[in-house]
């Protein structure tokens, strides 16, 4: 029995402690998060080296303001996704939703009366949704998808093709423009909303219900859970998000394009489903980090407009629309 305990104590005091950063190292590489966001930087590191301007204060801010729409409107496709739906007609709301803000000033009302017309758009918007998935029993993909082409086309009957560009005070074009400090105010807007539903999501019954009707719904249902008040919830949730992009959106450029927000359902997806949301519905690991995939994306962009030649044409998908930019000098 000592012969036994004593090769024990031998083989416990050959086996090689694994040092502290190394172990430390090593629990980092397994939080996801953590390494988005080691790509991020490196990428970023990259592009430094070939742009001196990718870097400077400016040009951060201009990245961080560009992709801040993109990460708000992620947020409420989360809450979708999760579920287990999926809703298409994003951009399209935010579109229409910026376009009746432009109207509403074009007619004379006051700034409050405008911003109140562009969110409750949205939420009609996206309460339609909830309504074709929950009662009339549409695939998700179908009743947004739908929806994206009414919205489109409402936009460009009304517009002609052609922008809506009405006077605006300037306490309104703040809210696009603004900074808080050296932040710009469409950051402030997505990282308060963002930390909002992220505690929604974490402390509270309906996002309980929420991941429980993405993960089991017919067990949730069972468990007295109302799984179809939770999901028209959520699209109505996801086309209010979505309208308060478009708000900001024109408060930024003033004007309404038609064609504004085109596209933007593809990049806001993959930003909720790299951020953590699970497209197979239910609770994946994370509810963080939305904006990141975008981020990375947009600084991509951003590098390309630096690289480039003088005064060459670009697309800014966040307006729809070209424009000239000049690489700095």
């Amino acid at each position: 029995m000592r012969a036994l305990s004593s090769k024990a104590d031998a083989s416990k005091t050959e086996t090689p402690a694994v040092p502290a950063p190394l172990a430390m190292l090593r629990a980092c590489l397994k939080i996801r998060e953590l390494n988005i966001l080691a790509v991020l930087i490196l990428v970023g590191a990259l592009i430094s080296l070939f742009s001196p301007y990718f870097l400077t204060t400016n040009n951060l801010m201009g990245v961080f303001r560009s992709f801040s729409l993109t990460a708000i409107m992620a947020v409420g496709m989360m809450l979708v996704i999760i579920t287990g739906g999926i809703d298409l007609s994003v951009g399209s709301v935010m579109g229409l939703s910026s376009l009746v803000t432009a109207l509403a000033f074009q007619h004379g009302l006051g700034a409050f009366a405008a911003v109140a017309g562009g969110l409750l758009t949205g939420v009609i918007v996206g309460a339609f949704n909830g309504f074709l998935v929950t009662r009339i029993q549409l695939p998700p993909f179908i009743a947004t998808l739908g929806t994206l082409s009414i919205g489109r086309g409402l936009m460009y009957i009304i517009t002609k093709g052609v922008p809506v560009t009405p006077d605006v005070p300037d306490s309104f074009t703040f809210i696009g423009q603004g900074y808080i400090g050296f932040i710009p105010f469409p950051v402030v807007v997505m990282a308060v909303m963002a930390a909002c539903f992220s505690v929604v999501m974490r402390r509270t019954r309906f996002g309980r219900h929420v991941y429980a009707t993405g993960g089991n719904e017919t067990a949730a249902l069972l468990s007295g859970v109302r799984t179809a008040r939770v999901k028209f919830t959520v699209y109505a949730l996801s086309g209010l998000i979505a309208a308060v992009a478009g708000v900001i959106s024109f408060s930024r450029f003033v004007s309404a394009e038609p064609a504004a927000g085109f596209g933007a359902e593809l990049d806001v997806i993959a930003a909720a489903a790299i951020g953590g949301a699970s497209l197979s519905g239910g609770r994946r690991d994370h509810r963080r980090g939305a904006g990141r995939h975008h981020h990375q994306r947009r600084s991509a962009a951003q590098y390309r407009h630096l690289c480039a030649a003088d005064h060459h044409r670009l697309r800014d998908p966040d307006r729809g629309e070209h424009r000239h930019l000049a690489a700095a000098p």
